[in-house]
């Protein structure tokens, strides 16, 4: 039973960590849970500021709703970090709305979201509970870049693109994002035209142009990301297409070119032989967590551009770390739930249930995010 009203779940993790972070500049007490105490307090000895500052306690859990009500119960709001979320996620889920827990995390896993949305929202909703995915930099940033663009009468389509920039982009992603990454290579990847969420072609691929690059930006649908799924029941948007890119074309066209040998050669296996198939890719392209980010070399540009029948704008995020990032918009989040300051109940985007304007001021105020709109 949790002592503190949040819970980290996956707290030995890079992201979870990030969290335990912000969570101690915020001055707010933790209960960090995972399958393994020791790995947890080894980790954050290594690796989370002002620890001696903190007031948190550590509970060792197993994966199972069971286990997890019983840990996440006492607590108020769960931030999990445990994935691939579409085949761990609906676990914390269940727990947390069985402890009575309002519950975020950190995935723009579109199948995941969906499920979430279908299984769940109403049962939140019921609860007077919240569940809301994809809390991180990986979508927020498009999202509020898309609310900012929205704010313009008359926007009804959004296309989205969340770009990374570093020397060599993949040596900065975790171990868990390249689990989810390529992972996705099993779920439909949908964008959203006519109210209706649509599934892009296998190949799908972009060349976005960006004024903030000197070159065209490879980028990948990603899975479809979370906002096609936020926005299909939002009056305002009939359309709605989001892509992510690296600034570096080479790392993408290889993800791609895995995405197409997939289809080829490894859709068709059964779910075992797939399995091991994703673990020997994971551990060849990254085999160990990576270093703290810096400002100096992680940067982002996210943006959404809004069109409608006269109307046009472009609303852009410019950022750093994204890691760091979300590690702030899971606090940002959980103060707010804390303070029962939150505009929805059931399943929500963390936008529609904080405000866009709420989360890119927290963002703003510690130097993590600029945005600009500019009517086109």
């Amino acid at each position: 039973m949790a002592k503190y009203p949040v819970v980290v779940y996956g707290a030995s993790g890079y992201t979870g960590m990030l969290i335990v972070d912000w969570l101690i500049d915020q001055n707010i007490p933790f209960t960090a849970v995972a399958r393994s105490a020791a790995r947890v307090k080894e980790m954050m000895a290594q690796r989370v500021v002002r620890l001696e500052s903190a007031t948190y306690e550590i509970i060792e859990c197993e994966h199972n709703v069971e286990a997890l009500t019983k840990a996440f119960t006492g607590a108020k709001v769960v931030c999990n970090t445990v994935g691939p979320f579409v085949n761990f996620g609906l676990v914390g889920v269940e727990a947390a709305l069985k402890a009575g827990c309002h519950h975020i995390d950190t995935t723009g896993e579109q199948g995941y979201i969906r499920a979430v949305r279908d299984q769940f929202g109403e049962l939140y909703r019921q609860a007077g509970l919240l569940v809301s995915p994809s809390i991180a930099y990986m979508y927020s940033y498009s999202e509020i870049a898309a609310e900012l663009a929205l704010e313009t009468p008359g926007i009804d389509t959004l296309e989205t693109a969340a770009l990374a920039r570093g020397p060599r982009a993949a040596a900065g992603v975790t171990v868990g994002s390249t689990a989810s990454i390529f992972e996705l290579y099993r779920q439909e990847q949908c964008f959203l035209w006519e109210n209706e969420l649509v599934p892009h072609a296998a190949d799908a691929s972009f060349n976005v142009a960006s004024p903030d690059f000197m070159q065209s930006v490879f980028a990948l649908p990603w899975g479809g990301t979370s906002l096609p799924i936020y926005f299909q029941q939002d009056p305002r948007v009939r359309a709605c297409t989001s892509c992510v890119g690296f600034y570096d074309n080479d790392v993408m066209r290889t993800v791609h070119a895995l995405g197409a040998k997939w289809e080829t050669e490894y859709k068709h296996l059964p779910r075992g032989q797939q399995d091991v198939v994703i673990k020997q890719i994971v551990e060849s392209t990254t085999p160990a967590m990576p270093p703290r980010e810096r400002t100096t070399l992680q940067r982002t540009v996210d943006f959404a551009i809004g069109r409608g029948q006269m109307a046009a704008v472009r609303a852009t995020l410019h950022g750093v770390t994204p890691y760091i990032a979300t590690g702030a918009l899971q606090a940002a989040a959980a103060i707010r739930l804390l303070d029962n300051d939150t505009s929805k109940v059931g399943f929500a985007s963390g936008s529609k249930a904080f405000g866009h304007r709420y989360l890119l001021g927290f963002l703003e105020e510690r130097g993590l995010a600029r945005a600009t709109v500019t009517q086109l």
